[in-house]
């Protein structure tokens, strides 16, 4: 396996929490609790913060890790992970969520090596969603995938559509939630950034549907939870919760 960059980017301008990255978790900023998950991944050669924000870039210095300073006009985080590991050698790049305090290390590592072997464009993880009041809400993103594992779409919408209610006699779960994890091949990742968002990109507002529309096999990897992110200040409770019962406080 060649070299892998782990990236997270974590931009000041929040639609629904500005300054999030900042933002005490426990008394830990947030961006320093993702980056201390983020070192437990086996995988990464190097982590890199990619931001907007000379606040943010600060507080990355101060956890050890290297700050990219980006544009502020990126339309996606990819297109900004893009720009953070120009000139650097890497054959893989995983973009690693700013504002997920419980991001597993291992789904990392097993993010990232599903591309490795070359037969995969993208990677990415879902988790079976529990609670019927988040099949219907927009916030969470459902993905629904092929025998193989490959993605064939990612929707703010119920996918599957349960026409007929059959949905609980089913063994298996039905709707799975997208967790916003994704490992790039470098020559692929390079690929997305110079096309502009496709037109069901700028409808649903999901940034994996320009790579479906450009016909990149996206592997999806199940796990067991969804984690905890961090998107209104009215997450922050819930995150601190997950945290005490952990023992990560």
């Amino acid at each position: 396996m060649g070299a892998i960059l782990g990236v997270i980017p974590a931009r000041w301008g929040s639609t629904r929490f500005p300054g999030k990255a900042l933002h005490p978790i426990a008394g830990r900023p947030l961006l320093a609790r993702v980056i201390d998950r983020v070192r437990g991944a086996l995988r990464l050669n190097a982590i890199l913060v990619a931001t907007d924000d000379e606040r943010i870039a600060q507080l990355a210095v101060g956890c050890g890790v290297e700050a990219v300073m980006t544009s502020p006009s990126h339309p996606s985080g990819t297109d900004r992970i893009a720009e953070a590991v120009r000139g650097r050698p890497a054959d893989v790049v995983v973009n690693i969520q700013g504002d997920e305090p419980l991001v597993d290390p291992a789904l990392i590592d097993a993010v990232a090596e599903a591309v490795a072997g070359g037969e995969w464009d993208m990677a990415t993880a879902a988790a079976p969603i529990r609670d019927p009041a988040e099949v219907i809400h927009p916030a969470v993103v459902k993905v629904v995938w092929a025998a193989d594992g490959e993605a064939l779409y990612f929707s703010r919408s119920p996918i599957p559509h349960d026409r007929d209610g059959c949905a609980p006699a089913e063994r298996e779960p039905v709707w799975w939630r997208h967790i916003g994890l994704y490992s790039y091949r470098r020559d692929f990742l390079e690929r997305f950034v110079r096309e502009p968002p496709c037109r069901l990109e700028r409808i649903e507002k999901l940034e994996q549907l320009r790579a479906l529309h450009l016909g990149a096999r996206i592997r999806v990897l199940r796990a067991a939870d969804a984690g905890v992110g961090i998107d209104t200040p009215e997450d922050v409770a819930r995150a601190e919760a997950a945290l005490r019962e952990l023992g990560l406080t």
